[in-house]
């Protein structure tokens, strides 16, 4: 039977672990050939991989670090020397911009170096990543940016880091704007709290840290990687083809009586 997404090609960058490596199963299982873009974690990355292809799916590891001048052009290099070898598609069909610097300081201990690094890996990579992919991007592709509620709440003790969601989010609409022609879409998609390896020293472990973040959402609980997965593999399919420039809230409804 077909799978929604036979025969695409996928980069999903930060995939060796957390929301990355949810949405990557997620859509090899949907049918997609995935570059599992990763940092410095070769082995977690191999094992997605290896994950992948022990369900009947197509993935390969991808060295994607990000956060320095050359880094899109770098990525795009390797994902050229790599796909042929398990695809006969060449090109990029959807691209998921997720690796980032996942926190920051607060206003009165951040440094000029950290608040470069902050927007040189989470903004600047992902608009460098789609200019570099340009001529590799195939009409009628899909782009999706993974934000975050803190850009539209208030969150002072990581306002660097919201800062650098909110850019992401006016990318991805004048990215809408741009590729809307060639029936590309952009969208971003804004988890809140997520129970990721990322959050697990503060949450995880922690029966009062789980209830305060379960309280804020409507639906009642902390956000799971397949729950940001699900909304992903929408935004990949045709069935999202008539949705372009939004921000996809993927909070389990944060915050809505303020």
């Amino acid at each position: 039977m077909p799978k929604p997404l036979d025969g695409k090609n996928a980069l999903v960058t930060g995939a060796s672990r957390g929301i990355g490596r949810a949405i990557a199963q997620r859509l090899a299982a949907d049918g997609a050939t995935v570059a599992i873009g990763y940092a410095n974690r070769p082995d977690a990355a191999d094992q997605v991989a290896a994950a992948i292809t022990a369900d009947g799916g197509t993935a390969f590891p991808l060295p994607a670090p990000l956060g320095t001048h050359g880094d899109a052009a770098a990525l795009w290099a390797a994902y050229d020397r790599r796909i042929t070898a398990h695809t006969t598609r060449t090109g990029v069909d959807i691209i998921v911009n997720n690796a980032a610097i996942g926190r920051s300081p607060d206003l009165h201990t951040i440094t000029e170096t950290q608040f470069d690094e902050l927007f040189a890996t989470n903004v600047r990579a992902p608009l460098f990543i789609v200019q570099q992919a340009h001529r590799r991007l195939h009409d009628n592709g899909r782009i999706i940016n993974i934000s975050s509620g803190t850009a539209r709440l208030a969150m002072p003790d990581i306002m660097a880091y919201g800062a650098t969601k909110g850019a992401l989010d006016t990318l991805t609409l004048n990215l809408a704007q741009l590729l809307g022609p060639r029936n590309i879409t952009v969208n971003s998609l804004a988890p809140g709290i997520v129970d990721t390896d990322t959050n697990a020293a503060w949450l995880r472990d922690d029966p009062d840290a789980q209830a305060w973040a379960s309280s804020l959402a409507a639906l009642g609980r902390v956000g799971r990687p397949d729950d940001i997965a699900g909304i992903a593999a929408f935004l990949a399919s045709d069935d999202a083809r008539w949705v372009t420039g939004r921000t996809i809230d993927a909070t389990g409804g944060a915050l809505l009586g303020v």
